[in-house]
């Protein structure tokens, strides 16, 4: 099953609809659900899948680990204009919902669950599964936190295989763009902060600082 393709970015209507045919299932085993919230890289690998992870300082203090959080919580690590989640998706256990990515020409929506959230003091996080008719098979989860010295690192893990021929062939560009997308999401989400945090919108003691 191919994901949705579209000359234009996918609309609400084409994302419900890939969502529906989707069926709701994850579309890899039972055992992986959730395991990017363990991040075992030596246990994923050992069962065929490809591990990426990518760890960014965006700065810190507290106001800055509170944005960076509702960042999360709007998806802006995926506003990058050749891809995007609709930033009204909910980020609850169970919400089905799309990536939508330009690849050269048309643009591609690929179904996805979220499998899990976490949310500590310090700490949040959430992980995504595929479903039946996206390219690969796995889970990816983005994270936020503020260690002991107040320093807030986004991190980004994932964990996957092909789920369709078209993924296997393009093995190489799909690994690449996986990193560039962690990479850029990184980009966008310290922009988001830099623009916040001098706005006034927070760090008015002076102890929050975005790198």
């Amino acid at each position: 099953m191919l994901p949705l393709i579209s000359w234009g970015p996918p609309s609400r209507e084409q994302q419900r609809a890939c969502l529906d045919a989707s069926g709701g299932a994850f579309n890899y085993p039972a055992a992986f659900h959730g395991a990017t919230a363990a991040a075992d890289p030596a246990a994923l690998s050992a069962a065929g899948f490809h591990v990426n992870r990518s760890r960014v300082l965006l700065g810190s203090g507290p106001d800055t680990f509170r944005l960076a959080k509702s960042a999360l919580l709007s998806w802006r690590h995926f506003r990058l204009g050749w891809a995007f989640v609709e930033q009204d998706t909910a980020v609850e256990q169970g919400t089905g919902f799309c990536v939508c990515v330009k690849e050269v020409l048309p643009w591609l929506a690929m179904p996805l669950r979220v499998a899990y959230v976490a949310d500590r003091e310090g700490r949040f996080g959430f992980g995504s599964g595929t479903l039946r008719g996206h390219l690969l098979a796995g889970e990816e989860r983005f994270t936020v936190e503020r260690d002991e010295e107040g320093r807030v690192f986004y991190e980004v893990f994932s964990f996957s295989k092909p789920a369709h021929p078209l993924a296997a062939i393009a093995t190489p560009y799909v690994r690449l763009r996986q990193k560039f997308f962690a990479e850029e999401s990184a980009r966008a989400l310290a922009e988001h902060l830099t623009s916040e945090l001098r706005n006034g919108t927070s760090g008015r003691d002076g102890t929050d600082d975005v790198w």
